[in-house]
């Protein structure tokens, strides 16, 4: 079964995770690319709830993460780790929001496609609310790898990768700098 509310052309995205490393991010190329949408609605943990954001030049309150913020919500953006998005998806989705998780919480799950836009963006028809993505790494090796698996066809890869501090959060990062 997939998903059948149609996303409106100016919706309201809410970014959940928001006074962190990506969620900063996340909304950051929001405004930078111009993306349409009605209203941001930024979320985090009740330590983070208050702070002042900007998007687009106007501050936004920072809003504490519960089971009831995504009401009117059209688009939840996750990236506030997996206890967070298997604790809070759920609300998302049944709210009528669309859930795009960037944590590690949906990946292998098969009910939930695993999509890279500009290698199966087809799959993100058969959500049924939640589409997740692979990690960053994966993400940037699928994109240079899938014209050639297509062109000559790819039969196995054997990565390593070092990650970097960043994927821990944004106090590790300040954490390194110092």
């Amino acid at each position: 079964m997939s998903w059948s509310k149609p996303m409106p052309a100016e919706p309201v995205v809410a970014v959940v995770g928001a006074t962190g490393a990506v969620g900063t991010e996340m909304m950051l190329v929001r405004e930078q690319r111009g993306f349409p949408i009605e209203r941001l609605v930024a979320l985090s943990s009740a330590r983070s709830a208050g702070k002042t954001l900007f998007f687009n030049g106007a501050p936004i309150r920072v809003e504490e993460l519960t089971a009831e913020s995504f009401e009117g919500v059209d688009l939840a953006l996750f990236s506030a780790g997996g206890s967070v998005s298997e604790a809070m998806a759920g609300h998302a989705t049944a709210a009528g929001a669309v859930v795009i998780d960037n944590s590690s919480a949906f990946r292998m799950d098969p009910e939930v496609p695993l999509v890279v836009p500009e290698v199966n963006p087809e799959d993100i028809a058969q959500h049924n609310g939640i589409i997740a993505n692979p990690n960053c790494s994966t993400i940037q090796m699928l994109v240079a790898l899938n014209p050639l698996r297509n062109a000559a066809g790819i039969e196995r890869i054997d990565i390593a990768t070092y990650q970097s501090v960043s994927g821990a959060g944004r106090t590790h990062m300040e954490e390194l700098g110092s």
